[in-house]
């Protein structure tokens, strides 16, 4: 599931008058931050160090 979607399924689980599963919601969001964490390390990857 890419990164948007997991999004879009956060925003519209925590709409009102929603029932939700606290832990599937839970399970998303952590989800979704270890594919930040990714894309954090690609992009830091693909830019040349500052030090050179």
């Amino acid at each position: 599931m890419a990164h948007h979607e997991l999004d879009v399924c956060i925003d519209s689980a925590d709409l009102p008058g929603r029932l939700r599963d606290d832990l599937q919601l839970q399970r998303l969001k952590k989800r979704r931050l270890a594919l930040r964490d990714e894309i954090t390390v690609l992009e830091r990857s693909l830019s040349p160090d500052e030090s050179a």
